[in-house]
């Protein structure tokens, strides 16, 4: 039978973690506990990264160290004063910036456990956009992630345990119906975070990656919005799902639980779900006319 092979590689009921993290006591499920870890948060001058940069603080990690823009200087040092910790700022689409803020954290509070690669941003438009606003977008929210890997891997596989977790968004995993980069890099940056666990997940490092839904943060405009048809969550709810996530090493972490079954959807028959996103197009953003 053709694809057999893989059927039988892909036997979910052999598949178990081999995490050296620790268990709950209770049921043998292998939890990450943030406690006592170093953690990176970029893009946590604001937003989901400030949220769950709080949360880490809450939770006990050792360090914190926070990064953004040079723009957003001052906030972000507000931020680490109030959950004391340290400030980089850096722009993630360059990779000497990167290492930089990993040297910086690791200087202050040794090795990193935990690298939330959260920094993003929204260009609007179709194949049209110019180069520009596509060469941001991947930068942003693939080759940064790609940067983080570079750097942290190799000390995470030595001491056989940390976390990568990506921030990619819902329109990863489907569609942006109003900005093609964003859409495009969203869902490059989802299947980098599954080679990754792919490559890495049995060898200490967990992977996770974030796709919400809309959240109330600096990126969300007025206006019609796809994304919001679900409703609208706050950083703090996200944060709160990011921590519980991370307890359970799930791999895929949602803010909208809905967006679960509009991936099956997709998954189970894709031309009717394309068709299906042509009219939510059209009810959202208005009927696309000819020429």
């Amino acid at each position: 039978m053709p694809g057999s092979g893989w059927l039988r590689l892909l036997n979910f009921q052999d598949v178990e973690p081999r995490h050296k993290a620790g268990h709950d006591g209770k049921t043998g499920i292998t939890i990450m506990d943030v406690k006592d870890k170093v953690c990176v948060v970029t893009g946590a001058a604001s937003g989901i990264g400030e949220a769950v940069a709080r949360a880490y603080a809450v939770a006990g990690a050792r360090g914190v160290v926070v990064a953004d823009l040079k723009t957003s200087r001052e906030r972000l040092a507000s931020v680490a004063g109030e959950i004391d910790g340290l400030a980089v700022t850096a722009d993630v689409g360059l990779e000497e910036d990167v290492k930089a803020l990993i040297s910086a954290a690791e200087t202050r509070f040794g090795p990193v456990d935990v690298f939330f690669s959260n920094a993003g941003l929204s260009r609007k438009g179709q194949e049209t956009a110019p180069d520009t606003d596509w060469d941001v977008s991947w930068r942003v929210h693939v080759m940064s992630h790609v940067f983080a890997a570079r750097a942290l891997v190799p000390g995470m596989l030595a001491r056989g345990s940390g976390y990568l977790l990506n921030t990619a968004s819902a329109a990863g995993l489907l569609a942006s119906l109003n900005s093609m980069p964003y859409g495009v890099t969203k869902s490059a940056a989802v299947a980098l975070a599954e080679h990754l666990a792919i490559q890495y997940g049995d060898r200490g490092i967990r992977v996770s990656v974030l796709c919400p839904q809309s959240v109330q943060t600096g990126m969300t405009t007025p206006g019609p919005s796809a994304a919001r048809v679900d409703g609208v969550m706050t950083a703090a709810e996200v944060a709160r799902f990011v921590i519980e996530a991370m307890e359970a090493e799930r791999f895929l972490i949602l803010s909208h639980p809905t967006v679960q079954d509009y991936v099956q959807r997709k998954a189970s028959n894709i031309d009717r779900w394309l068709t299906g996103m042509r009219r939510l197009r059209d009810k959202i953003y208005g009927a696309q006319r000819e020429g």
